[in-house]
């Protein structure tokens, strides 16, 4: 592999920890609809497929049923009123974050998570990416490589100068498209998915210590 110089991430599963506030709104939907809260453990996978995988997990609602439309509002908006309560960055994150910085190397943030949402998030938890892209900030979302240039573009870099790093397929997809290297990363919502290892990364990295030997 080429030493990149800019290294980009996924953001939910990857980058931060944010299921216990999306399975959080979920389960304030459920029990507005006198149903039993989930255990969040059930529903961690689902967490990296943002509304559309956790309203099918938790209410059986697919994009096609009556009242989807209404459901992923409601959510949204639940999720935006609780956004930061229980997320965190995951640990070790933020000593990687620094060592990037030391080695002279920027950061950034390509996620599916619309970006009216992303951008108050990461404010909330004190992180300064060199740019950040929502799920709506080009024209079609991963796995399409189309953000993943456009952060190419704000940074004045060519797309192989990149490493990108996310805990699901289509991150990998996205990556690999766009003609970045990329890692899998095995510590995020890969419960019940194909072995990260499998998904055709550059590199599989099991935990973030793993992460602190690539950048060595």
């Amino acid at each position: 592999m080429n030493r990149p110089t800019v290294w980009l991430f996924d953001l939910d599963g990857t980058l931060v920890d944010t299921a216990p506030d999306l399975i959080g709104a979920l389960n304030e939907m459920r029990e507005a609809r006198q149903m039993a809260a989930l255990d969040h453990t059930e529903l961690r996978s689902e967490a990296s497929n943002g509304a559309r995988g956790l309203l099918r997990a938790g209410l059986q609602l697919e994009p096609e049923h009556a009242g989807f439309d209404d459901a992923r509002n409601e959510f949204l908006e639940r999720y935006a009123a609780r956004l930061s309560r229980d997320t965190q960055v995951f640990p070790q994150m933020p000593a990687l974050l620094d060592s990037l910085a030391r080695t002279g190397k920027r950061w950034g943030i390509v996620t599916n998570k619309p970006i009216a949402l992303a951008r108050p998030l990461i404010a909330d938890l004190g992180l300064q990416p060199a740019v950040l892209l929502g799920g709506d900030s080009a024209p079609r979302p991963k796995p399409d490589p189309a953000a993943l240039w456009l952060a190419c573009a704000h940074l004045g870099v060519h797309a192989s100068e990149c490493l990108y790093l996310g805990d699901a397929p289509r991150d990998i997809d996205a990556g690999r498209a766009a003609g970045m290297q990329t890692v899998a990363c095995g510590w995020g919502y890969v419960e019940g998915c194909p072995d990260p290892a499998d998904w055709g990364a550059d590199l599989y990295a099991r935990d973030i210590d793993e992460l602190h030997l690539l950048l060595r």
